[in-house]
């Protein structure tokens, strides 16, 4: 793997979702990735293409021999990464107090849905959860709030800030020598990123109520439109001069509409706009603003999107053994990523790992192998 992070080291214990995640954002990006599971196959909960180009190795680490041989793998990695409620990775033996003795320029990543301390701390929760209490699902839907799938929380909330956060420990730990805990939140980051909108809202150019403002679907300009097909296409149409090329388009240049931010009038021109973008299928309304900057995309579902043509063009998604997928992103000048690799097999890296890495040799690894702590 080649990458602006080649050189970097990660070990990732084994979750679902966001953890597994940032390790995949940091492998694409060139880092060595190396994923710590358990013994006896794959959990069901697993998503595969999360372990693209990360080695597997299986420890069993309720045994103490175990729980040995992953501190010696950890004592030369820049980054751990672990996504188990407070106090478990503690329980283990391998909390960042101990690790951070035998790799004292160790970046600790936490990974949960509440965070390390606060009454909620050790409460089960998922995305919807995190969102409903940081105020980014309140604001999203018409009538009752709707679930932005697991974007917000699990992704944008809690792997891309986990990335950011285990990253700027990694520049710290460069200058001081010395590693360091981020606990990175998805209430955290799902909070941070509704920064905007709490800035609008303190400005008095937002309302606190769902499909009320410019960007939740309240402004008939930034809104979606079913077409004659059943589809649909995205209206954006913010600024002045963009909104007088999507009235162009729909032929309403020189009719008598109400003014564009006279929210009195909104209703009817929802409703005009509607009629018309229901009279031909997505097809011909992408023809009808190709080129322009009227800012209307058609809304293409994840089954068809590898194959829109930008998207092809800039070779967004990419084949890893006959599976199309997103690439890497983003894109960089002078160390641009490689091709993922297809993800091993849970614990096939096992012996190549810890041998390769100095970890046991031959004769140890067989003993562990008779002892039941590696495959």
């Amino acid at each position: 793997m080649s990458g602006p992070l080649t050189g970097i080291s990660v070990i990732e214990f084994a979750g679902i979702g966001p953890g597994p995640f940032a390790g995949m954002l940091l492998c694409d990006l060139g880092a060595e990735v190396i994923r710590v599971v358990r013994p006896g196959g794959p959990n069901p909960l697993d998503i595969g293409l999360f372990n693209r180009g990360k080695r597997s190795v299986a420890i069993d680490l309720k045994k103490e021999r175990g729980r040995e041989i992953a501190l010696r793998l950890i004592t030369d990695a820049d980054i751990l990464i672990e996504g188990f409620r407070p106090g478990v990775m503690e329980g283990l033996g391998l909390g960042p107090d101990i690790c951070l003795i035998h790799n004292e320029r160790l970046v600790y990543g936490r990974m949960t849905g509440w965070g390390q301390d606060g009454p909620l701390a050790d409460t089960a929760g998922h995305d919807i959860d995190y969102i409903a209490v940081a105020g980014a699902l309140g604001a999203i839907g018409e009538v009752s709030p709707v679930p932005p799938l697991n974007l917000v929380g699990d992704f944008g909330g809690g792997a891309l800030y986990l990335v950011v956060g285990v990253l700027s420990g990694v520049i710290s730990a460069t200058a001081s020598g010395r590693g360091q805990v981020v606990d990175a939140a998805i209430v955290d980051g799902a909070a941070s990123l509704t920064t905007m909108v709490h800035g609008m809202l303190a400005m008095g150019t937002w309302t606190d109520r769902r499909w009320d403002n410019l960007l939740d679907g309240g402004a008939p300009f930034y809104a979606t439109y079913r077409t004659a097909d059943e589809r649909y296409v995205a209206v954006g149409a913010l600024e002045p001069r963009f909104y007088a090329e999507l009235l162009a388009g729909l032929g309403l240049a020189d009719t008598d509409l109400p003014d564009q931010m006279d929210r009195e009038g909104w209703p009817e021109l929802r409703e005009r706009f509607a009629a018309i973008f229901a009279t031909r299928p997505r097809s011909e309304w992408e023809a009808v603003f190709a080129g322009s900057d009227a800012c209307v995309a058609g809304v293409w579902t994840l089954g068809e999107t590898a194959s829109h043509p930008h998207l092809e063009a800039r070779g967004t998604f990419v084949d890893v053994d006959g599976l199309i997928q997103p690439g890497p992103a983003p894109r960089f000048s002078e160390t641009p990523p490689s091709t993922p690799r297809a993800p091993s097999e849970p614990g096939g890296d096992t012996r190549a790992v810890l041998i390769g890495r100095g970890v046991v040799d031959a004769d140890e690894f067989a003993v562990l192998q008779g002892e039941g702590i590696v495959p």
